[in-house]
This record gives C-alpha cells, sequence and structure tokens, in this order.
C-alpha cells in the first residue's frame, strides 16, 4: 500500500508532521485555492484506497473515519500491537525449528532466516553468530560429521558466508549419493546377470543331460509263472518288471502268443 500510494504521489498526506489546510478566506491567492483543492482531492483518493484494500471486517469498523491519516494512524498501532504480542511466539517458534532429512536443506535454511527477518521487525536482533550455532544445532544428524567439522574449524563466518558453505556442502552430498547409487545398481546388474547365466547354464546342463539318458516307457508289462521262485525279476535296463504272482497286478492281458524276454542272467525264455 505504501508502494501504491507513492507511486500515485499521495503518500504525503499521510505524514503526521504534514500541516493541516488553512481554513478559506476572501483574501486566499489562487495559489493557495489550487493547493487546497488538490490536498482534499488527495486525501479523498487515498481514503478510498486505503478502505478498498481492507476486509469486509475491517472496512465497516473504520469506515466512519473521515481521513486518511486517521485510518493510517489506527491500522498501525492495531498492527504493531500484533506484533508485539507475537514476539515472544517467533522467538518460541525460532528455538523450536528443527532441520530435516526429507526436505532441501537450503529451503529449510531460508525458512530460518525468515523468522530472523520477522525478529527484526520486533526490534529482535540475532547476531550471525548466534544464527549460525543455531543452525549447526538443528542440523539432522546425518550431517554430524559436517557439523563436528565447522565447530573444530577456527574460520569466522557471516550468515551469508555460512549459507554459501552449506550449500555446497549439500551439492557435494547430493553428488556422492548419486554417485553412490549408480555403483550399487552396476554391482546389482552384475550380480543378478552372472546369477541369470549360471541358472541358465545349470538349466542347459539339466536339460543336456535329461536329454541324453536313456528313458524308456513301460507301455507292456510281462508276467512268467514259475514254481521256483516268488521273487521279482528285474532286468537292467529296468524296462520290463517280470512276476509269478498274478495278484500283484491290478490288471493284465494274458498274453495269448509266446514272446522272448531278455532276462537280467542274458539269456531269452519264452
Amino acid at each position: 500500500m505504501v508502494f501504491l500510494l507513492t507511486a500515485l504521489k499521495m503518500f504525503y498526506v499521510l505524514d503526521p508532521n504534514l500541516k493541516p489546510i488553512p481554513k478559506p478566506t476572501p483574501e486566499d491567492s489562487d495559489t493557495i485555492k489550487a493547493t487546497r483543492s488538490k490536498r482534499e482531492e488527495d486525501e479523498l483518493v487515498c481514503r478510498g484506497y486505503i478502505l478498498n484494500s481492507l476486509s469486509d471486517r475491517l472496512y465497516d469498523l473504520y469506515r466512519n473515519m473521515k481521513t486518511p491519516k486517521e485510518i493510517w494512524t489506527a491500522l498501525e498501532h492495531k498492527y504493531m500491537n500484533e506484533k508485539k504480542g507475537t514476539d515472544k511466539f517467533l522467538a518460541l517458534k525460532y528455538f523450536e525449528f528443527s532441520i530435516t532429512d526429507d526436505k532441501p536443506i537450503m529451503d529449510q535454511v531460508h525458512e530460518l532466516q525468515i523468522l530472523v527477518s520477522k525478529l527484526s521487525e520486533l526490534e529482535i536482533k540475532v547476531p550471525d553468530s548466534l544464527q549460525v550455532g543455531a543452525i549447526l544445532s538443528k542440523l539432522h544428524p546425518s550431517w554430524n560429521g559436517y557439523r563436528k567439522k565447522v565447530l573444530h574449524s577456527t574460520d569466522t563466518f557471516t550468515i551469508e558466508e555460512f549459507q554459501t558453505h552449506i550449500q555446497i556442502e549439500a551439492k557435494n552430498r547430493a553428488r556422492d549419493a548419486l554417485f553412490l547409487g549408480g555403483s550399487n545398481v552396476n554391482y546389482i546388474g552384475s550380480s543378478s546377470e552372472s546369477k541369470a547365466n549360471l541358472v541358465e547354464q545349470k538349466i542347459n546342463e539339466l536339460i543336456a543331460m535329461v536329454t541324453d539318458m536313456q528313458i524308456g516307457m513301460i507301455t507292456e508289462v510281462h508276467m512268467a509263472t514259475t514254481n521256483k521262485s516268488s521273487d521279482w525279476w528285474l532286468d537292467s535296463g529296468a524296462t520290463i518288471h517280470v512276476c509269478n504272482n498274478k495278484k500283484q497286478f491290478k490288471t493284465y492281458e494274458e498274453c495269448k502268443k509266446p514272446e522272448n524276454i531278455l532276462m537280467e542272467i542274458m539269456f531269452l525264455p519264452k
């Protein structure tokens, strides 16, 4: 509002040291009349700009005031009292502020500087050395190494220099994290590729082994009847099982025609 009224060349009517317009007299010159007319017009327009910038509640509160200076003075007292009531709150907020690791650190440092600026408006000055120490104390535990390095340093920083210092450290950390992340990805990729190759090799070996095996499917079973032995007869190829007990088979079909079978002892019984 101050900028707008200054640009419109009306802010002078709010000057507390501005002398009031003298009452008109018959002896007034044209210059005095023009000055009085200009002042009255500027006060009217300035009052309108101020009232139009207020909320509805404040408009209803101040619309009965006749001069813009009266409205401006009332608003200044109102907001200055409100600011004085928030000084303890701002100080508490400043001391309780903590820097987390889930947001960019410079954004959080700037938030802290905004609190310092608001405290300055209340005539509460925070020295640079105290600001630097406060930022160090509020850093996330992952910054412990950096905190120790700065505390052991004999350098003295202004708040602007320290912001540059911590910004460089943040960029280095981001670059290192990116580099380490890339190395881990490459390592995992190589490990996965090696495991995949090993599994593929094992599968190929298994397939080759199964392919090379001589596997025969039993589609026909023969039974021989003998009075000399009640044991199972098993040939070395495990392709035909021979038993002399019909009860051992769930189903069977009696061979009508004589057939030769190769026994383990390498002869061909019928």
